[in-house]
């Protein structure tokens, strides 16, 4: 059913024209406007359109949108003057703009619009009535004929008359609007609608609901606009707009003209209204009073009242924002309560204003803020102005006490880490109530020996409820507990530093504050008195420190126990304590630690000692490091070997005791070299590398040799043994970093890196002085620079093995090129092979196909074979 309910739809659309529903009642010398629209058309979005007019019975052209010729000669005059005309409102809609009607012009209207659609279906066309009557609206105001003039004062009432008649045939209905001319243009106040409703214009619906504005009818169709508490904003040119309405045809309301007559013109006089302060800046002192009197003049007459408000402010700003209300007096006399403030009336234009009891809080501004109000009509008050008086400057000054302060050091520092103590103590008071209190802050300023301005530095300082605010530079201290901040009497405040450091020398100096308890139990600063400085300063000597170190034994061999001393002292350190680090300065052949010295173990100030760079897990207990007495260490080193000669120091740094238990660097000092030195007559060995073939192709397997040979005395195998490692540098030139590849220590132990490629590598050991590297399966990253460490390990005649120093081999560059050959062999082979078969492939299938898949049967005409006959006749 809803497809066929669409269906039929979709057949009976089609092109719709609309123009209003008459008939249309027009009032003659007006401007009518007759809109048309087409919709549900095919076609351009653009239409065009063709009115014609008639009276009886012939219709006759009047204007067309695409057709200039089609205007009929009776309207050709008043289409080129511009009184008929089109206006296009859209693609789809136009209207007919008929200016200054008349009755001539009453008859039917018509609006076409030539067909642009497939097929015809719908109207093309549609008609409307129009009806021209005559104008019967009249609109006047006062029996004058020009406008009359108002002069008033602010807070007046006055009222305009505004007389509306109609004597129109037809059922018509008046809309009365009440205007003012603000500027340029002209703002609704108050209208009477054509259906009988009021409506108050933008900005007039409070003063609407409150009565202060009325629209009022009288008898002869008189409009009254009253208006009961005139506003500066209501001054200006008055006028009365009249529309005349009609009810159409399809119950919609149409204004069919509009009169409108200027009534008056009225001026606002702004009520006058100065208000002053009888005095102009006041000093007081505390706990005095605070008299204020604010005279306010008016040119106002009548009945009115002044309200009168005091205020505060701390700033001269009149705009009173951030202003305190003091106390108020309405319009009725009311004033607000308050128990040390009072307002009183002292005659028709002086209010006066009384603080007792002033405290320095009250020092600031006051204002004195002073309105008009005058009574309305319906028994409210409405404020007409309001002044705000220039502000009066109140100083209160302050009952300061009478007081010294005097600082003096009770402890004083002789050596650093000594305690410190300063008192700072309040002597001659006088005057000091008991709403007195009194708090410290305490300051440290810098010596210098230049002439150089150095800024004092708040160490700590008391606000009035006697809480601790601490400066950037004794926080943290002080939160350890280093410096202590006290009160030990009512009238001594005491700053004791425990472990004085050389950075506290220096000078002190105190601050006592006077607190002053005022009405609202807040304490107000009222006085500060600076004690002299007091310095804290001795004499200092620089720190001395000598270490000595002694060899025990003058002379030894490789495996026996090598043993030093160091002894030190020092002066100007106080209960000094030491810490000991033994170096060793190695040759720069020893490949393990390329910047000459390692740190081999230490002794700390506690006696805690601690393995540092030895590395040796064979030797973990290989050296000792001991506290012989106070200022005497031992150093020994067990089974040495000829790999631990060098240079070997005492590095001691003296300690001494801080604050809170904790120990200071005091200096540092480093002894005498003691060197370690084996004179043997050993053989000496020599590393090279050699590969038969250092370019080979990927897949290959590439072969290295690394070779020992010995120089000078003979060794049997079993006497000598070596570490080998490999190493890889990924570059033509050496200026990457090496790469471990596998590394086999003496006891025949193979260890390889992590390998990201294919390739494989094996290391093993195919004579006593021979050792060999291979790359299987070698790739492109295989390729660099490839040498061997040798650390060589030789059997003492004691039995004990010695590490000798290790030997680097002269690097050989390994190439790995590509076999294009075999790289593209098998890929040949296979794309002929392929290629073949496809071939084969595709001519079997033509055989085939020719064979019998596209085989026809040829079906040929017999002919018949006669011999010809003799054409001989007998």
């Amino acid at each position: 059913c809803v497809l066929f309910l669409f269906s039929c739809l979709a057949f009976c659309r089609g092109r719709v024209v609309r123009v209003p529903k008459g008939p249309l009642i027009r009032v003659v010398g007006t401007e009518v406007v007759i809109p048309c629209s087409v919709s549900d058309y095919d076609g351009p979005s653009e239409q065009n359109f063709d009115w014609e007019f008639s009276r009886e019975a012939d219709f006759m052209r009047i204007v067309s949108t695409w057709d200039p010729t089609f205007t009929s000669e009776e309207y050709q005059k008043r289409v080129g003057l511009g009184d008929i005309k089109l206006r296009r409102s859209s693609n789809d809609a136009v209207e007919l703009v008929i200016r200054n009607i008349q009755p001539t012009d009453q008859g039917r209207y018509k609006c076409s619009t030539p067909s642009t659609d497939a097929t015809v279906q719908g109207n093309y066309d549609a008609e409307v009535q129009v009806k021209v009557i005559a104008d019967g609206l009249s609109v006047s105001g006062s029996k004058a004929r020009s406008s009359m003039s108002l002069r008033l004062s602010e807070g007046d009432s006055f009222k305009l008359r505004c007389s509306a008649i109609t004597t129109s045939p037809e059922h018509t209905h008046l809309h009365v609007t009440w205007q003012i001319k603000s500027g340029s243009t002209w703002q609704d106040i108050l209208s009477l609608t054509h259906e009988g409703k009021f409506q108050p214009g933008p900005g007039y619906e409070e003063r609407y609901r409150n009565g202060d504005i009325r629209l009022d009818t009288g008898m002869n169709d008189t409009y009254w606009l009253s208006v009961s508490q005139a506003l500066s904003e209501d001054g200006g040119a008055y006028r009365c707009l009249v529309s005349e309405w009609v009810r159409g045809a399809d119950s919609s309301w149409q204004r069919i003209q509009e009169k409108s007559v200027e009534i008056a013109t009225v001026a606002i006089q702004r009520t006058a209204l100065d208000v002053v302060i009888s005095t102009s800046n006041v000093s007081v002192t505390e706990r005095d009073s605070l008299d204020l009197t604010c005279n306010i003049t008016t040119d106002r007459s009548g009945v009115f009242q002044a309200e009168v408000t005091w205020y505060f402010s701390a700033l001269p700003d009149d705009t009173l924002s951030d202003a305190q209300v003091l106390l108020s007096m309405d319009h009725d006399s009311v004033v607000s309560d308050s128990t040390l403030i009072s307002l009183s009336h002292v005659d028709r234009n002086s209010y006066r204003l009384l603080v007792r009891d002033v405290d320095v809080e009250d020092s600031g501004y006051y204002f004195c803020q002073a309105a008009v109000w005058v009574p309305l009509h319906n028994g409210s008050w409405h404020k007409v102005v309001e002044r705000t008086s220039a502000p009066v400057s109140v100083v209160v000054a302050a009952l300061e006490p009478d007081y010294e302060v005097f600082l003096n050091a009770s402890r004083t520092p002789k050596f650093s880490d000594d305690p410190t103590e300063l008192n700072c103590r309040i002597t001659n008071a006088q005057d000091t109530e008991a709403n007195i209190r009194f708090t410290v802050s305490w300051y440290y300023r810098q010596r210098l020996r230049s002439d150089d301005v150095v800024t004092e530095e708040l160490l700590a300082t008391m606000d009035a409820d006697w809480t601790l605010l601490l400066g950037d530079r004794s926080r943290e201290r002080t939160e350890n507990g280093e410096i202590i901040f006290s009160k030990k009497a009512v009238d001594t405040f005491t700053l004791r530093i425990q472990w004085t450091s050389e950075s506290d020398r220096g000078d002190y100096f105190c601050v006592i504050s006077a607190w002053s308890r005022h009405r609202n139990n807040s304490w107000i600063k009222s006085k500060d008195v600076t004690s002299a400085s007091v310095s804290i300063f001795w004499a200092t000597q620089d720190y001395t420190l000598t270490v000595e170190a002694v060899k025990l034994k003058p002379f030894f061999v490789a495996g026996h126990t090598f043993e030093m001393t160091c002894k030190v002292s020092s002066k100007n350190i106080k209960t000094p304590r030491y810490s000991v680090l033994i170096t060793a300065e190695k040759p720069l052949t020893d490949q393990s630690n390329p910047n000459g010295t390692t740190r081999i173990i230490s002794l700390n100030q506690d006696s805690v000692v601690r393995l540092e760079d030895w590395t040796d897990q064979t030797r973990v207990d290989g050296v000792v490091l001991e506290k012989v007495q106070e200022n005497e260490f031992r150093y020994r080193m067990y089974q040495t070997q000829i790999s631990d000669a060098g240079l070997y120091r005492c590095v001691v740094t003296a300690w001494s005791p801080g604050g809170g238990g904790m120990w200071r660097e005091a200096v540092n000092g480093l002894s005498n070299p003691i060197q370690i030195d084996f004179q043997t007559s050993g053989p000496v060995f020599n590393v090279s590398v050699h590969s038969d073939s250092p370019t080979i192709y990927q897949g290959e397997l590439a072969d290295l040799l690394c070779i020992v040979t010995t120089e000078g005395m003979a060794l049997e195998p079993d006497d000598m043994s070596f570490d080998v490692s490999w190493f890889a540098v990924r570059s033509f030139a050496l200026d990457r970093e090496p790469v471990l590849l596998a590394s086999l220590d003496r006891r025949g132990i193979v260890m390889q890196s992590r390998r990201n490629g294919s390739s494989d590598l094996s290391l093993e050991r195919i004579s006593p002085l021979e050792f060999r590297l291979r790359v299987h399966g070698c790739e492109d990253h295989d390729f660099g620079n490839h040498y061997c460490v040798v650390t060589p390990w030789v059997r003492s005649a004691t039995g004990t093995w010695q590490r000798e120093p290790d030997i680097k081999a002269k690097p050989i560059f390994l190439s790995v090129k590509m076999d294009v050959l075999n790289a593209f062999k098998y890929p040949l082979l296979i794309g002929i092979g392929l290629a073949t078969a496809i071939g084969l492939l595709s001519c079997l299938i033509g055989y085939c196909s020719s064979r019998w898949c596209c085989k026809k049967e040829v079906q040929e005409t017999r002919r018949e074979r006669r011999r010809l006959m003799s054409m001989e006749m007998d």
